[in-house]
This record gives structure tokens, sequence and C-alpha cells, in this order.
């Protein structure tokens, strides 16, 4: 990736950070966003410790016009596009008779539509790319429903419906894949296990990783491994693929 150019939306925490310094970590100019100044450039900082060119943007990807500004940017100071991470932020934990209508729009919004709005921006220059690649950071929720999700449990299924739709359209230009990460010690599981009344942070992973073949959930480099690889010139022909980093915890067979 040495003189490539990347771009990791919500990418100040968690694997969306880890990922965002796996590429700087393979020699790769990075552009990130995320909704928070202080965590962004704290992530940007230690990002660009490799020795990187690195861009951060304040954007709230419910927002067309920052989302649209912070692909802009980076194709302004960085010189184009090489590939793109697609992320957000994971829905609120709830059940379907806790959720309204503007739930699921902002849900809508935050899961699909950011994706969308990524993706239309960056397009023209990931298709000038000799290597162009986009990858979607979802969930295995994709897959198999985790309970007390619904909203990830049916948002996830129209992303993956968009990413191998895209994987057609978009051949031989620019390949599309899908990353299914399991448990991640990530904020996001310290979200879930407070809105499951956890308060013992070791007690909510013990549970977790009861369902985990390899015993353990995972950690962020982990997953950022698998996405820098598939968002590089060695997985040249990966396309239209969904891959669970998970642990083993899916049980479907296809």
């Amino acid at each position: 990736m040495t003189g490539r150019v990347a771009f990791v939306a919500a990418s100040s925490k968690g694997m969306g950070r880890a990922i965002a310094e796996g590429f700087a970590a393979e020699g790769a100019h990075v552009g990130m966003c995320a909704r928070g100044e202080a965590a962004l450039n704290e992530a940007a900082e230690s990002v660009r410790s490799h020795g990187v060119r690195v861009v951060p943007t304040v954007a709230d990807l419910t927002d067309e016009a920052q989302t649209a500004a912070a692909i802009e940017r980076t194709l302004n100071d960085l010189g184009g596009l090489d590939a793109l991470v697609v992320n957000a932020a994971g829905p609120p934990r709830a059940a379907f008779d806790q959720l309204d209508d503007s739930k699921w729009e902002t849900t809508f919004r935050l899961t699909l539509m950011s994706a969308v709005h990524l993706i239309r921006t960056a397009l023209p220059a990931l298709c000038e790319s000799k290597a162009g690649s986009i990858l979607f950071l979802s969930s295995w929720s994709a897959k198999q429903p985790i309970p007390g999700l619904t909203l990830s449990n049916s948002m996830r299924g129209a992303v993956a419906g968009l990413a191998k739709s895209l994987a057609n359209e978009l051949a031989p230009r620019v390949r599309v894949n899908t990353l299914l990460p399991g448990t991640v010690r990530t904020e996001r599981q310290l979200e879930l296990a407070r809105a499951s009344g956890f308060t013992d942070l070791n007690e909510y992973f013990a549970g977790m990783v009861r369902t985990v073949p390899l015993g353990r959930i995972g950690e962020p480099e982990e997953i950022a491994r698998v996405a820098v690889f598939l968002s590089s010139p060695a997985a040249s022909y990966v396309t239209g693929t969904m891959l669970a980093v998970d642990g083993g915890v899916i049980q479907s067979v296809v």
C-alpha cells in the first residue's frame, strides 16, 4: 500500500481507528472522519506517527454534505483515492416494540445512506485508480441475527445487498467486499454491555466468549489486518465476498 491513499470513515475509535493505523503501517496515506473533533485529532496524530500524510475531517455521516466534504478534502489534499472503507457507528440495542419510526429512519441514514453518500463521492476517484477498492465494515449480524439488535440485523442485510450489487456493477474497475467482524473489544461493546444491564464488563465478555469457538473475543487490530489485505492489491482477485472475522461464531454453512 506504499504511497496509495485510503479513506476510513468513523475512524477516531475502535475498528475504524485500527484500520486507519493498519493502512498507515503499510505506507498508505489516510483520510479519516468522525463526529468528535478531539478524539479524531488524537487518532490522526497516532496514524501520522507512521510517517504518512493524514487528513482528518470532522463529519456527521448522517449528513450528506458533511460526508461528501470529508471525501473531497481527502481527494484535494492527498491527490486521489485507492481504497474506501465504509464504516459507521452501530445502531442502538432495542427490541422491535421499542422502535418508533424516527429510530428506523435515523438508522437508515446512518447505516445505509451514509454508505451511499461515501461511495457516490469517492467513486470517480476510485475508478481512476489502478487498484480501486471498496470495503464495507459490517457485522456478523448480516448473516446471523443477534438478539436485541433488531435495527442492526435489518440494516446490515440492506448494506450486504448494496455491496453485492456494486461488486457486479463496478467490476472490473473497482473491487467491492464486506467484512463481518464478530465480538471485538471496542467502546461499542461497552455500550451494548450497559444497554444489556451489565455493570461488570468481564462478566459480559465471559458470556460472549461462550459462543465463540476460538474461546475469546477479537481485538481491533485483528480486524484491521484483514481489512487492509482485502483493500490492497494482494487481494486483486477477490470481489463480491463477505468475509467473517468472528472466531467461528457464525454457524451457517453458506
